[in-house]
């Protein structure tokens, strides 16, 4: 039973008549439940902090107040997951609605607060050093705008899943998940048991792009109620319940100066952001500071300096969602180079190459702290103006602007850096080898795939490791039972840190067989080698041994190892190619191209499909996504998809998707993430180009996403400024 309004006073609920529905099981409110925990709270990669979270107790179910739309007041058990929702309908609640705060700025007043007696800001951060005034007042051009990055659904092909069942003293989960060791550790802790009493399984997941890495309300309750029934319970999230209530992405206003010399050098940028947390800071507090920490862009800029204030809001809490806080720091400062660009009279692209980071100057440390460790943007800039033959469209542009019947059309460029693998404390896996008396290799680790293509490309590169056929290595992930510690997929961080944890594994599992061959033969370990499966002695005196009859003469083998990498920073850079209907509003994107470097490419077909299917989201953002509020704060979310737009195979534009190859010297492998490119470099470029289109248009009013409606606004607006000089 989910809350109709977004904010107000909890005065009852009722389940009396919910129970007496045949085949429920049971109902149940805050009140009925006092043992029920509270949603916990992670340091995960500094998401949040104990400050943020001190006096704001997210219940499971609504004890006093409700904060978010569809925020849980009551649990029905079904026999059926029909009989539950006869027993839904039965519950009856009371609420006193009170104003609901949807916007940072609003919440900012402190007029409405989520929380008696505390600020709707949870937390305060910053990045770099302040920059003097001094430089504003002496720079050649300084420009000035604010952006709004709206709410997104991360909208996943599988909504939130999970199975809990008793089984003795122990406690079996079944979940869609990205990190199943961390839900173990938070269900045990709020569960009073120990980790050893539960397991996790991750069975094959249809996507999650970040949404699925928490411990949520409804899984505390789900867990809570098959422990104290001992019954297995289950609960799979509708389409509709996951547009009202699983976690939000992005969610930011932002307020951005950046100034420049007279020869186009830049000399300081500063970001302010608000950011729309949600109703609690238990999952996102901290998300922002990934904006701040990439301010500083691709660029040589001598002075950056980011603030951050994260507000509470009544919607759901926001958390990372792919790209996670790169996609907001790209959007602004590649926005903000264009306005420079026109400001100075300059071509955005020399604008962009006279500040580049040169090739020469890595590992390089910008002012807001993050050291990229290899980079050419350049070359990856140069690459998509040659795919996208930009001299061609240049000249396609100043054709149209002398016709009055044709459609506007636009260029934008984006050209972005990203981090992957995580922050420090958390780029490291667990994992193993094993190899049986047949020969077969059995490889584990803490990974969870959603649909990055684990299946295929694991076992192919431990094949090649260690010389062997891949239909002899069998990948095991998303079970604590088969591999006790694990951090999870997320970040980007599959191939950078699970494929280097293989490489590390392969190494461990060649030199325990070379030590043990020799040991059969009686020979120093330097006298023995490894070759395509097998171990020899270096003069090929004795038959080759392969793994399985290793095994069999020595015992089982099976190496395990925690492995750790050092942050990698892909980049790329976008260009898109639109037109703008002005009498109807919309915009077509004619074609859009993306470069993308995540250094080592261990899968083309799999880093394409997922730039490919990335680049289509980051249109998605600029374009046709975003959530909509009533006054009453309630999402307009009747019609579904049909309220909340998605690029549909209609709308997909097209794409090429190239790449240049920059290895990374803080992992083995050389390889850098390449998950989120696409929704970092995609919607600047789109909404440049918009703006390109639309050169008499203030680019102020060209905010996403760029719908029809907003673009008919923008284009009114200017032509009333106009008419008014």
């Amino acid at each position: 039973m989910r809350s109709p309004v977004a904010h107000g006073v909890l005065r009852e609920v009722d389940c009396t008549a919910a129970r007496a529905v045949p085949g429920v099981v049971g109902a149940w409110s805050a009140a009925d439940l006092p043992e029920l925990p509270p949603v916990p709270y992670t340091l995960l990669a500094m998401l949040s902090t104990e400050e943020a979270v001190a006096g704001r107790e997210w219940p499971a179910l609504v004890k006093e107040r409700v904060r978010y739309p569809g925020e849980a007041l009551a649990v029905v058990l079904g026999e059926d997951r029909y009989r539950a929702e006869d027993g839904v309908a039965e519950v009856t609640v009371t609420i006193d609605p009170l104003p609901a705060v949807v916007t940072p700025s609003a919440a900012l007043k402190d007029e409405v607060r989520l929380f008696d007696g505390l600020s709707n800001v949870a937390l305060r951060g910053e990045a770099g050093e302040p920059v003097e005034e001094s430089v504003w007042e002496e720079a050649a051009a300084v420009v000035e705008a604010t952006y709004r990055q709206q709410l997104l659904i991360p909208s996943p092909m599988e909504c939130r899943t999970i199975l809990a069942v008793p089984e003795g003293d122990r406690l079996t989960v079944w979940s869609g998940h990205q990190m199943p060791h961390r839900l173990r550790r938070e269900l045990a802790a709020l569960l009073g048991r120990s980790t050893d009493r539960i397991r996790v399984v991750v069975p094959d997941t249809g996507g999650a792009f970040g949404s699925k890495s928490a411990a949520f309300p409804e899984f505390v309750t789900v867990a809570h109620l098959a422990v104290k029934l001992g019954r297995p319970v289950r609960w799979i999230e509708d389409r509709r319940e996951s547009m009202l209530v699983a976690t939000r992405g992005r969610g930011q206003d932002q307020t951005v100066r950046l100034a420049a010399d007279a020869d186009g050098r830049l000399l300081a940028y500063a970001l302010s952001i608000d950011a729309d947390v949600g109703a609690y800071p238990h999952l996102g507090a901290g998300l922002p500071m990934q904006t701040a920490w990439m301010a500083a862009g691709a660029y040589t800029t001598p002075r950056v300096h980011a603030t951050l204030r994260s507000v509470l809001t009544n919607t759901m809490v926001t958390y990372p969602y792919r790209g996670a806080g790169r996609p907001e720091a790209a959007i602004a400062i590649e926005r903000s180079m264009d306005l420079l660009a026109r400001r100075l009279g300059m071509d955005p692209v020399e604008l962009r190459r006279r500040n580049f980071i040169p090739p020469d100057a890595f590992p390089y440390e910008t002012p807001v702290g993050r050291v990229y460790d290899s980079g050419n943007y350049a070359a990856a800039l140069d690459l998509a103006l040659e795919t996208l033959d930009h001299d061609r469209w240049r000249a396609e542009q100043a054709r149209r602007r002398k016709d009055p019947d044709a459609f506007p059309l636009g260029i934008g460029v984006s050209c972005y850096v990203e981090r992957s693998g995580g922050e420090t404390g958390g780029l490291h896996e667990f994992g193993s080898l094993q190899a049986g008396e047949d020969g077969q290799v059995t490889a584990r680790c803490g990974a969870a795939p959603s649909g990055q293509g684990h299946e295929t490309v694991f076992p192919a590169l431990i094949a090649e490791f260690l010389g062997v056929p891949e239909t002899q290595v069998r990948l095991v992930e998303g079970d604590t039972d088969e591999q006790p510690e694990g951090l999870g997929s997320f970040a980007s961080r599959s191939a950078q840190i699970d494929g280097a944890l293989f490489r590390r594994l392969a190494d461990l599992l060649i030199d325990e067989a070379r030590t043990r061959a020799a040991g059969l033969w009686d020979l120093p370990v330097d006298r023995t080698e490894w070759t395509d499966g097998s171990v020899h002695t270096a003069h090929d005196d004795t038959p080759l041994m392969g793994l399985g009859e290793l095994v069999k003469h020595t015992g089982p083998l099976c190496v395990e190892d925690r492995f750790e990498t050092g942050q990698a920073f892909p980049f790329g850079a976008h260009v898109a190619v639109v037109e703008v209907d002005v009498d109807l509003g919309t915009v077509q994107i004619l074609r859009l191209v993306a470069v993308d470097d995540c250094g080592v490419i261990l899968s083309p077909a799999v880093v394409h499909g997922q730039a490919y299917g990335s680049a289509l989201q980051g249109v998605g953002q600029a374009l046709y996504e975003g959530m909509r509020f009533d006054d009453d704060g309630v999402p307009h979310l009747a019609g579904g998809f049909l309220d909340y737009l998605l690029p549909t195979f209609t709308e997909v534009p097209p794409i090429d998707v190239k790449d240049t190859h920059t290895p990374s010297p803080n992992s083995p492998l050389g390889a850098k993430g390449a998950g989120e490119s696409g929704c970092i470099g995609t919607p600047a470029a789109v909404v440049n180009a918009v703006a390109d289109a639309l050169p008499n248009v203030d680019p102020g009013l060209l905010q996403m996403p760029l719908t029809p409606d907003s673009i008919l606004r923008a284009l009114r607006a200017s032509a009333n400024e106009e008419g008014a000089r």
